[in-house]
């Protein structure tokens, strides 16, 4: 079939390559760029073992603090706060032990496979070079203060994720820039990341263009429905473009058309901000998790990156970089040695949904209409797994993963 795929960032581009495994003929909608949305400032992990939920047991006690602190983890502005409330308060329901539990669940599932999935995609890209397999290292200032996050690491091991206690004088021959800091830490082996997000987007794309695909950088407006089916689709330019098929991958501004496909959800955008140290050097071989400071850190080809905070503003606001800021100042305080005499910094948009599941799924009013967004701070972790299992849709094969708890219709 002709697959219309919208979106050129990571999910779009994997889902057209195992499309195009398939055989269909795809063209990319996007006026971006391929890999210069979120899929260019993400933090570059690949984690089998980041199957927890951002709404998590407790997490309600914390929120009024953090909602004080215009630079904290979790910030909206307040113009914005009652737009976002109802979405916030959805979170914080999905935040029971309970449903964390059947969250994290599903999540694990659609990141198992995640070398499985980017493997073959990359081989044929030429591109191996982009994925690599180091383990993550989730760190502390002490073994007592990763007492506050056992609940979560044991219900991660409980799904299958392996995690190794990692004390002081280990953690310091692991990583020898880590110490002073931090004193305990629990390896993730079977984590990985990439150098590179922005490239290895661009390394598939290129390839799906090498393999048949076209590039129309055009914004989709709207669909022409027939009955049970999307006919074409219109264009910003007034131009009407006929395909078999449609997959929506969109990131953060897929609400709107797939509302005009019958399905509306509620996503919203969770602002992230990085700051890359370009000067960087430190020597890192673990992607590092300072979990009590929401801070992800990544040695990658352009520096080092840090990564973390969420902050609800919408799609439209200018970004607040005194955010990236206080990523930076963090990383001078857990690094002291750091040199930070040149960086760059960055705001996106994640697509999430408030149980943190991504929508993936048909389209209940148009069977050739396929959802694939809202995978929030873990796009780069489920892009390719995702691609997969939305080829199997189109081609009405039994998807690998139970691909239910993501369901369009479950809101």
């Amino acid at each position: 079939m002709h697959i219309a795929v919208i979106g050129t960032g990571i999910v779009g581009t994997c889902t057209a390559a195992w499309l195009q495994r398939d055989g269909h003929q795809v063209t990319f909608f996007d006026p971006l760029e391929p890999g210069e949305s979120c899929s260019f400032g993400n933090a570059g992990s690949l984690s089998p073992s980041a199957c927890l939920p951002v709404g998590m047991p407790g997490m309600w006690k914390r929120v009024p603090q953090w909602l004080l602190d215009p630079l904290g983890p979790l910030n909206v502005r307040w113009r914005y706060a009652p737009v976002v409330l109802p979405w916030l308060m959805s979170m914080l329901r999905h935040s029971s032990r309970e449903e964390v539990t059947r969250i994290a669940r599903a999540l694990r599932n659609l990141l198992e496979p995640i070398f499985d999935c980017y493997t073959p995609l990359l081989t044929h890209a030429n591109a191996k070079q982009l994925l690599r397999k180091t383990g993550c290292l989730y760190v502390y200032s002490s073994r007592e203060a990763a007492e506050k996050w056992a609940w979560g690491m044991n219900l991660r091991r409980s799904l299958g994720v392996e995690l190794v206690n990692v004390e002081r004088e280990e953690l310091e021959d692991l990583e020898p820039d880590l110490k002073g800091r931090f004193r305990f830490g629990i390896l993730a082996p079977e984590n990985g990341s990439t150098p590179d997000p922005s490239a290895l987007v661009k390394a598939i794309h290129a390839q799906c263009i090498a393999d048949g695909a076209s590039q129309v950088r055009l914004r989709v407006i709207g669909f022409d429905l027939q009955g049970s089916q999307v006919h074409a689709l219109r264009t910003e330019d007034h131009q009407n473009v006929p395909v078999d098929g449609v997959v929506l991958a969109a990131g953060a501004w897929s609400g709107q058309l797939a509302a005009q496909l019958g399905t509306r959800v509620p996503l919203e955008t969770q602002r992230g901000y990085h700051v890359t140290v370009t000067s960087s050097n430190l020597v890192l071989k673990h992607t590092v998790m300072a979990s009590e400071n929401n801070l992800m850190v990544n040695p990658m080809a352009m520096g080092l990156r840090l990564a973390g905070t969420v902050e609800f503003a919408g799609l439209k606001a200018l970004p607040n970089y005194a955010r990236a800021e206080s990523l930076l100042q963090q990383g001078r305080e857990l690094f002291p040695h750091l040199n930070t005499s040149a960086f760059t910094q960055w705001m996106g948009h994640r697509p999430c949904l408030p149980d943190s599941l991504p929508v993936v799924g048909r389209v209940r009013e148009a069977e050739n209409a396929w959802l694939a967004f809202g995978h929030g701070h873990m796009g780069m972790c489920m892009g390719a797994s995702t691609g997969r299992e939305v080829a199997h849709l189109v081609a009405g094969r039994t998807p690998q993963v139970d691909l239910s708890p993501f369901s369009p219709e479950r809101f």
